[in-house]
C-alpha cells in the first residue's frame, strides 16, 4: 500500500501557547486523519485507531507554518493495521513583527514529529472497493 500525504496550513486557531507555538494534540489528529483515509483506501472502512505505541515531537511548529502529515500501513492483520506517520514543516512562516506576511519554503522539510500506532478494522467492515489488489 502506497503512502498518504495530506498538507495544510496551522492557523492562529491552532496556536495554544504563547508565541503562536502549536499544540502537538494537532499533529495527532493529522495522524489520525491520515490513519483515515489508509483504512479507506485499503480496506473501504475508516475503522478505529486502538493505540499509538510511539509519538516523538522533534521540532516546534508555529501559526503560519505549512505541515505536511505523512503514513503508510507497514503491517496488514486479519482486523489490526500498523502504521507509521511522519510530519514535516515544508513552509516556514515568518517570526519578525516587523514583517508577519513573509514565510520561506525550505530546501529541505524538517521533521517535526513522528509516530507509530495500530488500527482495526473488523472482517466484516473491510470492502476492499476500488483497490487494486
Amino acid at each position: 500500500m502506497g503512502e498518504v500525504v495530506i498538507r495544510v496550513r496551522m492557523s492562529q486557531s491552532d496556536a495554544h501557547y504563547g508565541g503562536d507555538l502549536v499544540d502537538g494534540a494537532k499533529l495527532m489528529q493529522l495522524f489520525g486523519d491520515v490513519a483515515t483515509e489508509l483504512l479507506i483506501r485499503n480496506d473501504g472502512d475508516e475503522g478505529l485507531f486502538v493505540a499509538y505505541d510511539m509519538v516523538e515531537f522533534t521540532a516546534p511548529v508555529y501559526a503560519g507554518d505549512y505541515i505536511e502529515a505523512r503514513g503508510r500501513i507497514v503491517k496488514v492483520g486479519n482486523a489490526s493495521r500498523t502504521m507509521t506517520f511522519e510530519a514535516y514543516k515544508v513552509i516556514e512562516a515568518s517570526r519578525d513583527p516587523k514583517d508577519p506576511s513573509a514565510a520561506c519554503v525550505l530546501g529541505d522539510p524538517l521533521l517535526v514529529a513522528r509516530a507509530s500506532g495500530t488500527c482495526v478494522v473488523p472482517k466484516d467492515k473491510q470492502r476492499h472497493c476500488g483497490r487494486n489488489a
